[in-house]
């Protein structure tokens, strides 16, 4: 009797996990979306389709979109609607990136503290987990902020007391913005926000 129940229990707990794996397996992941189609009025300046980035030249195809997983673009909408009212909203930089590029940056800048190697985790940014960005006031004009985009020095940091009373304010406004809806940063590039967890995404 009491081998019978142990053999129950036993197929029990195996239906269990079976239904728990199958009930996993159906979850939708999260697909890349073009952040302009949830929210038109965030300003775009990819600039890896130019030749105004680090690499000095352009490494996105002609037509590349700004693409983000679905979650990130929700947030960043939300985050703009809250800018908004303060006359305020957002650049985005780069989003999405492809790991080809990935490995370009890595060969140009093999520091773990400024580019993801390629040929390990990867970056978030192969996962559409990441964004680059920064704050413009209603006319589109970029508020001063510590440095330009991907600026590799120790100023760039997101707790540098080197920047003027006015950039550390302004990098803090877009700190607290980001955490409000949920997002993380990076301590070396005030640019830098990602989605909670963003290593368990896969690269796209």
């Amino acid at each position: 009797m009491n081998m019978a129940r142990k053999i129950m229990g036993l197929l029990l707990m195996v239906t269990l996990i079976l239904t728990a794996g199958l009930v996993w397996a159906e979850q939708p992941k999260p697909k890349l979306v073009n952040i302009t189609e949830v929210n038109p009025r965030i300003l775009i300046d990819l600039r890896y389709a130019t030749t105004n980035n680090f690499l000095k030249q352009k490494v996105y195809p002609n037509g590349f979109q700004c693409l983000l997983l679905e979650p990130l673009a929700q947030k960043l909408n939300q985050a703009q609607l809250l800018l908004e009212k303060d006359g305020l909203g957002l650049k985005i930089f780069d989003g999405y990136r492809p790991l080809e590029v990935q490995k370009k940056m890595w060969k140009i800048v093999p520091d773990e503290r400024y580019v993801a190697n390629p040929y390990g985790s990867g970056s978030n940014h192969n996962r559409g987990a990441a964004v680059d960005l920064t704050l413009v006031d209603k006319d589109g004009n970029e508020l001063e902020m510590p440095t330009g985009f991907d600026d590799f020095t120790e100023r760039a940091s997101k707790y540098s007391m080197e920047p003027t009373p006015q950039q550390r304010a302004n990098r803090m406004l877009l700190r607290q913005v980001m955490e409000q809806v949920g997002l993380e940063g990076l301590s070396t590039e005030w640019w830098h926000f990602q989605l909670p967890n963003a290593e368990k995404y896969p690269i796209q």
